[in-house]
């Protein structure tokens, strides 16, 4: 069971990893221009996103343009706008729920064991989140690295990975690790004491075994009377 100081590293990491995730739905970079020609002066660059698609220019002038229709768009583009957006959305609930897990919060009260299965399921949101992301991101690097090694795509049509591709990486590695830190929070079963009346502690509390006490199997012994062994002593009178 992890401690709180590695739950805030983990819990920080995460919403980290979950930032970047945004960032990554909102950046242009997924494809890049691919300089394969012998001429490296170009006087232009594109950029293709889930979003828009931007021209950069060598003067530092930008052009943006989002897409005209979603239906029109290829496959790929398609399940990356759906999944990153389920990948935010995830990232806000997988949030929510570990801060109410959390060692150094109030919520749940002192019931530990309650707040190691929220944190738990924290966890596994996280992960779930690092994997909405994992997938478009790789889909699309799949889709780059096959047009650019495709002799039947022409030249000018073909594109490298962008930034975006390898911070979405970097975003799904960090949110599957913090979720995976946050999910080993599930409490453990601890012998305590020996012999017959040794009992086991979960989350923080202990739970008797009677199992080896054949006192406790019996009935209970009548109450005895009460014997009172001091005598007053007697006087004498002549």
């Amino acid at each position: 069971m992890v401690n709180t100081g590695m739950q805030l590293i983990s819990f920080t990491c995460a919403v980290t990893g979950w930032i970047m995730a945004i960032a990554v739905t909102a950046l242009p970079q997924w494809k890049v221009t691919a300089f394969i020609g012998s001429n490296i002066l170009t006087s232009e660059i594109k950029w293709e996103g889930i979003w828009m698609n931007c021209v950069y220019q060598t003067t530092g002038h930008m052009q943006c343009k989002t897409y005209d229709s979603m239906l029109a768009l290829p496959p790929d583009i398609q399940a990356a706008r759906a999944l990153m957006c389920v990948a935010i959305f995830m990232g806000w609930l997988s949030c929510t729920v570990s801060c109410c897990g959390m060692k150094c919060t109030t919520c749940a009260g002192d019931d530990r064991r309650a707040k190691a299965g929220i944190a738990l399921s924290g966890g596994i949101l996280f992960i779930v989140t690092g994997l909405c992301v994992l997938v478009p991101v790789s889909w699309m690097a799949n889709t780059v690295v096959q047009d650019f090694y495709n002799p039947n795509v022409p030249t000018m049509h073909k594109r490298e990975l962008g930034q975006a591709i390898y911070l979405g990486w970097a975003a799904a590695v960090i949110l599957m690790i913090s979720g995976a830190v946050l999910s080993s929070t599930c409490p453990h079963m601890e012998h305590v004491g020996g012999g017959g009346g040794g009992g086991y502690r979960r989350g923080g509390y202990i739970s008797r075994s009677f199992a080896n006490t054949p006192a406790m199997m019996t009935a209970a012994d009548p109450p005895k009377p009460v014997v009172n062994n001091y005598i007053m002593p007697m006087k004498e009178y002549v």
